[in-house]
């Protein structure tokens, strides 16, 4: 591709607005340091987590005209009259699984031959994502999980993670889980959202253990442990476990986390779900006595997912509620200590903007630019454009049928 004299960074303009942005001011001066023939054209945003004039400090320029850029990046969907015709887009699109709620953008997109990138498609040869925002979304529902758990038993008040001014912020809370029982914690998972889950316990001093001391021992002092597919799950014809055939086949499957339902205490779900895989557990199994979970953290938020309990999503200001195991309904987080509370924040990166902007920054620096800049001889951006000139790409032929 040849290099755009100017690429536009967009303000974000879906509601409620996203603070994050795909290039901190740092990462625009870089940028333009890097590729010398490059200029970065900031739109300006009141709600940006970078002020705009921590950008103009660096010498970037702030202008509301985007018009004259060739690439727009953005984070989250480009609202549908904001469009411009023509140009190269680069931003979430969450419409590769035929959302309802964004057929209208990809319509748009296709009528005014728009080039559209998306970043969760961004692959590596292996078929492994290069930029994502997981790690930090791991990050903040660890804390968030402690935090509502805190809150349901009267142990601590953790300040929200969304108040805080960034990570180092957060971090002067983690003495006050100190007061915690000697609880067990399960973390299921073992991608960038679980590892970004275990940062955070690892930060706050929680002492992690093997599953199988953490199923068969007591201890005097909060624990956890990270399980992977295979720790709550098996072939139902009693064959080995084989992680590839499980990604592939998970029907064939089912789940063994009720070994593990009558020791853990808070649950912090992490692990990618497919819908054809199996249920950690099923809303009758939280009427056995021997449920001991009393507390989930569903960073995944896979609404009527893995977790049968997540019927809904919440959000940052309001990101709990308790299901009620007698009844089956949902009610005000902590009204009852019999429910269950779960936290289901579907956003969670956004509680902590500036650091998950710089990392997703220094993401697409070292795993996109030299792609968009430099032939992508690889085939990086090839593999995740949806649409160019109008037509859906041969790769995203199967929406054909969404747009149509």
């Amino acid at each position: 591709m040849p290099l755009p004299p100017l690429l536009g960074l967009l303000r974000e303009g879906r509601t409620p607005p996203d603070r994050r942005v795909a290039l901190t001011p740092k990462k625009c001066a870089e940028l333009q340091d890097t590729y010398p023939g490059l200029r970065v054209r900031v739109q300006p945003s009141p709600h940006r987590a970078f002020a705009d004039q921590e950008y103009r400090d660096l010498g970037i320029e702030v202008a509301e005209d985007m018009a004259a850029c060739d690439v727009l990046l953005g984070v989250k969907e480009v609202p549908v009259a904001e469009l411009l015709p023509g140009k190269i887009y680069l931003f979430f699109s969450h419409t590769v699984k035929k959302q309802p709620r964004n057929r209208e953008l990809l319509q748009t997109i296709l009528q005014k031959n728009i080039t559209l990138i998306d970043y969760e498609l961004l692959t590596n040869a292996a078929g492994e994502r290069v930029v994502a925002f997981g790690h930090w979304a791991g990050i903040v529902g660890a804390y968030n999980g402690l935090l509502t758990y805190g809150r349901k038993h009267g142990l601590f008040a953790l300040k929200p993670a969304w108040q805080c001014v960034d990570m180092e912020d957060m971090q002067e809370e983690f003495f006050k889980v100190k007061r915690l029982p000697p609880i067990k914690i399960a973390v299921t998972g073992s991608g960038r959202v679980a590892q970004g889950a275990v940062e955070v316990l690892g930060r706050m001093g929680i002492r992690r253990v093997s599953v199988y001391d953490y199923l068969y021992l007591d201890f005097a002092e909060p624990v956890y442990a990270q399980l992977r597919s295979s720790d709550y799950n098996r072939r139902r014809d009693g064959r080995v476990w084989d992680t590839a055939n499980f990604h592939h086949e998970p029907a064939a499957y089912e789940s063994t986390f009720g070994n593990f339902v009558p020791v853990t205490d808070l649950l912090i779900a992490c692990a990618y779900w497919d819908p054809a895989a199996p249920l950690l557990f099923t809303e009758p199994d939280t009427q056995k006595t021997d449920f001991k979970i009393d507390t989930v953290a569903d960073v995944t938020c896979d609404v009527n997912g893995s977790i049968p309990l997540t019927k809904r999503s919440t959000t940052i200001e309001a990101p709990a509620f308790d299901y009620n195991p007698a009844t089956g309904a949902l009610e005000a987080a902590y009204s009852n200590p019999q429910n269950i509370t779960v936290m289901a924040v579907d956003n969670l990166p956004c509680e902590l903007p500036r650091n998950a902007s710089r990392d997703f920054g220094r993401q697409l620096l070292d795993q996109m630019f030299p792609h968009l800049l430099g032939g992508d001889a690889a085939g990086v951006l090839a593999r995740a454009t949806i649409a160019r000139g109008g037509e859906l790409c041969p790769r995203y032929a199967y929406l054909a049928d969404y747009v149509g």
